[in-house]
């Protein structure tokens, strides 16, 4: 029997997807030194990598242009896209691997309450001011329940890589307060995965009582079957890579462990970043993690797939949907509910724990930082068609500014809190071990 074989990718397919990688990857590393250079987080920089030849600006400015490189193919832009999945979900591994659970210990009571006041608060913000803005904003045939939650889990979220890469920079890794920060951080981190494979369970599958139940029941039952038969068979792999003096063994286990756990949870309609935040962190646990041997994968991640990532999500950001008043007083109510919450709730956490008003203001401050991982959640939004180009765009904006409002704030509210007195609150613990291969700026 003759089978017809599979066609390869059209020439012309193949070299605007080879230029397309390439203008991406050298205005998202150009542009994410420019903004490092000026002490902001390198995603700004990547981002506005996409914005620059999305339909931001050169769809206004050279359209002729805009139409060649970034067609409207959905084939093309798909390769395009698988690229940056591929990136997405290694750079959530490499994430999940780096939490300092040790910190989460040494902090565990102040740690929970200022985690917890900082998750609940945005949370219940977003999810109010989610039904409030204007059905316009919504895609259609979207659930306004679906939305508002959705809404609520990407205004709690936290990103520890910008938190680290911040409190580094500063030289406040060593601090009390910097590790505090990292330890609720941390926590905040696994509730929001936790919370996103939910709701976007929710999303696919409808509102209905059982539904409901499948997508609290799911997560959990990911999380328990790693731990009881995943956990055991990941050390076991990382032992047995290790035994080799290259690196190329660690580093092709770890890639096939995050990718195999993000299909299993891409399987189960909780997505795949869920899955390759539950190995990551299964590797990060393990005890057989050699930060050294994976300096490879994670230098190939932060320095092409990262950046391609996030030069992707620029592309879909439309900053002219701001022009619409409607929009614009959207985007300027949600921005003021995340920055709101977070620190409001950081700050009450803080004032629990018996903390001062400038601790509170620098918990705040660190919490605040939205980065990289507020847009892996408007990306998964975007795809399971919760969120429309105009609330994608909003999101974004979300994740920049408060990313761009740690430094300024923490310079300010850490100059006002004296170490002696710090240490001498009950704060002190253990000295940082090992606070990671640093993040990358990248993130």
């Amino acid at each position: 029997m003759n089978s017809t074989p599979v066609p390869t990718i059209p020439h012309h397919s193949l070299l605007v997807f080879l230029l397309q990688l390439a203008v991406l990857l050298l205005l998202a590393l150009s542009l994410g030194q420019l903004a490092a250079r000026f002490k902001m987080p390198a995603i700004v920089g990547e981002l506005l990598a996409g914005v620059l030849v999305g339909p931001s600006v050169l769809s206004h400015a050279w359209p002729a242009l805009a139409d060649w490189l970034m067609p409207k193919d959905t084939a093309q832009m798909h390769m395009l896209d698988a690229v940056g999945q591929v990136g997405v979900v290694l750079l959530v591994g490499i994430t999940g691997m780096e939490l300092k659970f040790d910190l989460v210990r040494r902090r565990r009571l102040t740690a929970a309450r200022v985690s917890v006041c900082g998750l609940v608060l945005p949370l219940a913000l977003g999810v109010g001011v989610g039904f409030l803005l204007p059905s316009s904003i919504l895609p259609d045939g979207t659930s306004p329940t679906v939305f508002a939650i959705f809404l609520g889990v990407a205004l709690c979220v936290t990103a520890i890589p910008v938190i680290a890469k911040t409190l580094m920079d500063m030289n406040l890794l060593h601090r009390d307060i910097g590790q505090l920060t990292l330890a609720a951080g941390v926590l905040d981190d696994v509730v929001g995965w936790f919370l996103l494979s939910i709701v976007s369970a929710m999303a696919t599958a409808g509102l209905s009582t059982g539904t409901v139940a499948t997508s609290l029941l799911y997560p959990v039952g990911v999380v328990l079957v790693a731990w009881v038969v995943g956990r055991p068979l990941v050390k076991a792999a990382l032992r047995a890579a290790g035994r080799s003096a290259s690196p190329v063994p660690t580093v092709a286990v770890t890639a096939l462990i995050v990718l195999l756990g993000s299909a299993a949870t891409q399987a189960l309609h909780l997505e795949a970043v869920f899955g390759a935040f539950v190995c990551g962190a299964l590797i990060g646990t393990s005890g057989q993690l050699d930060r050294e041997k994976l300096a490879p994968l994670r230098t190939t991640v932060l320095a092409f797939l990262a950046p391609v990532f996030f030069a992707t999500a620029g592309i879909r950001m439309d900053l002219t949907a701001l022009t619409d008043p409607t929009v614009l007083a959207a985007a300027c109510a949600v921005l003021a509910v995340a920055i709101t919450g977070k620190f409001a709730g950081a700050f009450a956490g803080a004032k629990m724990s018996g903390l001062g008003r400038w601790e509170g203001l620098a918990l705040g401050a660190g919490m605040n930082s939205r980065g990289v991982i507020e847009v892996v959640v408007a990306m998964v939004g975007l795809q399971l068609g919760v969120l429309s180009a105009e609330a994608y765009t909003i999101i974004i904006l979300v994740a920049i500014v408060t990313s761009l409002m740690a430094p300024p704030v923490l310079r300010v509210a850490m100059a006002r809190i004296d170490e002696d007195a710090e240490a001498g609150m009950g704060m002190a613990g253990t000295a940082p071990r090992d606070l990671a291969a640093p993040p990358s700026a990248s993130v």
